[in-house]
């Protein structure tokens, strides 16, 4: 039985290498809470909540986050017994939405609970694969040229699929010069629900140039939408914003409104419940892959372990440390070799925290 005895969190910054643009919004450094759950053993598990900074991509937001898991996840965490993570994930439900934080919270439980077992986090969640297929997501330019170059260098570096984030005014001319460049590179676009549910004509345009898939083109709960447009393409939409918990997939399978998804361990709440739904869509013949939110390497380490699981089928977003930041929190940066990240073999999470580098980049700390 796991008690924990201590909680620790972190608010870390970290200046991106290069400004990235969405639909919704640009950054250039982010801002994640590292939690760090101690038990009454000694024994420590690591996690990272990767919520964005302003409400754009979801209502969560570094400062909610912050103070969900001060005033109501931390106490839950330290008067819950458990045996198993799944257990105080359980437990942890009591606190409806709040998934980025709860993720934090949940990934720290399952790197404490496999470390303690002495077992490679990814063997603990089920996972198959020795090395996972890394793809990489590149946002909105200033001009198609340098979208272009960032297409080249990533396409060089290996990397076995590209996402290009779209928007209204920047969707069918760069994604038709991309195809046009590269014509052998699996390319697939997300427009993080920037369109209306009258922008049909769009997504026919961008059905004409072979695109592995069409990621969360309407607002996240338009799933009726969602399935009428998949009804008109032959090219397969992928759900992301629009699936927060296993419930929101149950729905969208029985409507039609996908035919792949993107689990994000951040966006559902943490690794169980990212288990679940890829045990439910692979039930349902569901191709999926683990998307991210630019984690640091504590969050990008469970990435890459959830990847492992047998369903993930697609290349996920478990590009190198070195894409995003020039020096990751953990003591050796996650590293994409020739399109594949390495699965660690080492108990818990496989990449170790740099402790010294945390305590310089922390903002605030509890």
């Amino acid at each position: 039985m796991i008690e924990i005895e201590h909680v620790e969190l972190r608010r870390v910054r970290l200046p991106l290498v290069r400004r990235f643009q969405t639909s919704s919004h640009a950054k250039r450094e982010l801002e994640h809470i590292i939690v760090t759950l101690t038990g009454a053993g000694g024994e420590v598990g690591w996690g990272e909540i990767a919520s964005p900074s302003g409400p754009f991509y979801s209502a969560e937001t570094v400062q909610s986050c912050w103070a969900v898991a001060r005033d109501h996840l931390a106490p839950i965490v330290r008067r819950t017994r458990w045996e198993h993570p799944s257990e105080l994930a359980a437990a942890m439900a009591t606190v409806r939405g709040n998934h980025f934080a709860r993720a934090g919270f949940d990934m720290a439980a399952w790197a404490l609970w496999s470390r303690a077992r002495g077992v490679p986090l990814a063997k603990a969640l089920g996972g198959e694969r020795a090395r996972v297929e890394a793809g990489v997501s590149l946002g909105i330019e200033p001009t198609i040229d340098d979208l272009l170059e960032q297409v080249g260098r990533r396409v060089a570096e290996g990397y076995r699929r590209v996402k290009l984030k779209i928007a209204p005014g920047w969707d069918v001319a760069p994604v038709r010069a991309v195809r046009a460049a590269f014509p052998e590179v699996p390319v697939h676009v997300d427009a993080n629900g920037a369109y209306p549910v009258t922008g049909a004509g769009v997504f026919q345009e961008l059905d004409e140039l072979g695109l592995l898939m069409i990621e969360q083109p309407y607002a996240p709960r338009a799933l009726v939408a969602h399935a009428e447009l998949q009804t008109a393409l032959r090219t397969p939409i992928c759900l992301d914003e629009s699936i927060e918990e296993v419930d929101d997939l149950v729905t969208a399978v029985r409507l039609g409104a996908g035919r792949i998804l993107n689990i994000k361990v951040s966006r559902m709440g943490g690794l169980t419940p990212a288990i679940r739904a890829h045990d439910l869509a692979r039930e349902h013949g569901l191709p999926v892959w683990c998307g991210g939110m630019h984690e640091f390497g504590i969050g990008r380490a469970a990435n890459v372990a959830l990847s492992s699981l047998p369903g993930f089928s697609l290349p996920s977003d478990v590009s190198g440390s070195d894409k995003y930041y020039a020096r990751d929190v953990t003591t050796e940066p996650v590293v994409c070799a020739d399109g594949f990240v390495d699965v660690p073999e080492t108990p818990g999470l496989g990449w170790e925290p740099d402790i010294d580098f945390l305590d310089a980049r922390t903002v605030e700390r509890l």
